[in-house]
């Protein structure tokens, strides 16, 4: 059931990535949707990913982890052909906005099929290879989405994802109805004492990784423009950009191949440190080092934020589908979070005073405060027990 798990994985999450970040070049291209509408349009995913994702166990309890799985990607291919077949704007809005909650119910299920059953040494390796596979496909989507735009077939945008949720259906028809859980009473299982730590950590954890995917839907839709301000060429532009992306792929991969970091205080630390420090150097950074820097900082940051995050709340919940909702959850508040900071910072530019990039980086400090403050405060919970 692996290879077929992450085949599924692979094939939902270049689909996914489409219509997640590649959509942006679409309806600029295509429908001329302006910077304010698509940033509009962003909000609106994050916020219905959100509802989605808290969505997602009490229908896997009604309709079986399997059955709401194949629901979700069954949705998928009807949204994905209705917007081949009709491209208005106003019924790309409403399939993105659909699709957005379908996806936030779909992957906590597919986060508990990954993980039931593993103890947590299992656990720790295979969510590394998961991690890789679900951000190694957000590559390949940026890549194929400029193709596509620029193919003259727009509706090529709609039906490739069309066809990766028939891949993902087929995978999904052998899994068993309930993926298999540990017994609470395991031998692998964490006592009680080492649950309370994970728990605080994965407090800390959370906060951190929203954060990142705040800040990270912040500078998306900037790089473009930034990295044309230190006059790159789009051709040396594009791996600049994705230089991001790479440095959290491999921070997956060593993660997972590394156990030393788990259960630390030390590691949650630096992350929260380094995200703010990583955005900063990306969006202030007024040469090309600077702006690699802050790309590698954040990536790491990022990666470590995501990776303790999932590991310690399927650990602390045994792999339910409800701690792989809250996770998706807390991703669609980031995702949503980031083009709200972005349109906020548009109504305080003042041309000669205050400049895009320093308006943004304002409207973003509260997001910043609030999230250090929220990991800070689960970190503190743990004081006076070993580091």
């Amino acid at each position: 059931m692996i290879v077929a798990l992450f085949i599924l994985t692979f094939a939902e999450s270049v689909a996914g990535t489409l219509l997640q970040r590649g959509l942006y070049f679409y309806t600029h291209e295509h429908l001329g949707f302006t910077e304010n509408q698509n940033l509009w349009v962003a909000f609106g995913f994050g916020a219905t990913y959100v509802l989605g994702a808290f969505g997602s166990h009490g229908l896997a309890k009604r309709f079986s982890e399997k059955g709401l799985l194949l629901g979700c990607m069954a949705a998928l291919l009807g949204i994905h052909t209705l917007l081949a077949l009709f491209p208005a704007a106003w019924l790309l809005v409403v399939g993105v906005l659909a699709s957005a909650a379908v996806q936030g119910a779909k992957w906590p299920v597919v986060e508990s099929y990954v993980s039931a059953g593993r103890e947590p040494r299992q656990l720790l390796s295979l969510l590394g290879r998961y991690n890789v596979t679900w951000a190694t496909a957000g590559f390949v989507a940026i890549g194929v989405t400029g193709v596509i735009v620029g193919s003259g077939q727009p509706a090529l945008f709609f039906w490739l994802p069309a066809l990766l949720n028939v891949i993902g259906i087929l995978c999904a028809w052998s899994f068993p109805a309930k993926p298999p859980h540990l017994e609470h009473s395991h031998p692998a299982r964490p006592a009680e004492p080492e649950l309370k730590k994970m728990r605080a950590l994965l407090g800390s954890a959370r906060w951190s990784m929203t954060a990142s995917y705040a800040l990270l839907y912040v500078l998306a839709p900037l790089m473009p423009s930034l990295l044309a301000q230190l006059a790159l060429p789009v051709t040396l532009a594009t791996p600049v950009n994705s230089l991001l992306d790479a440095t959290r792929v491999l921070t997956f991969g060593a993660l997972g191949a590394l156990g030393g970091w788990h259960g630390k205080r030390a590691p949650m630390w630096l992350t929260m440190a380094a995200l703010p420090v990583g955005f900063l150097c990306i969006l202030m950074g007024n040469s090309l080092p600077l702006v690699i820097l802050g790309e590698v900082i954040f990536g790491v940051a990022a990666g470590f934020a995501y990776t303790s995050a999932l590991y310690y709340a399927l650990v602390s919940e045994n792999a339910s589908v409800d701690a792989g909702g809250a996770h998706e959850a807390l991703i669609g508040m980031g995702i949503g979070l980031g083009p709200l900071s972005g349109l906020a910072g548009q109504l305080i530019v003042r041309p000669g005073t205050l400049e895009p990039f320093t308006a943004l980086a304002i409207t973003s400090t509260p997001i910043i405060a609030v999230c250090v403050l929220g990991a800070a405060r689960s970190l503190f919970r743990l004081r006076g027990r070993p580091a």
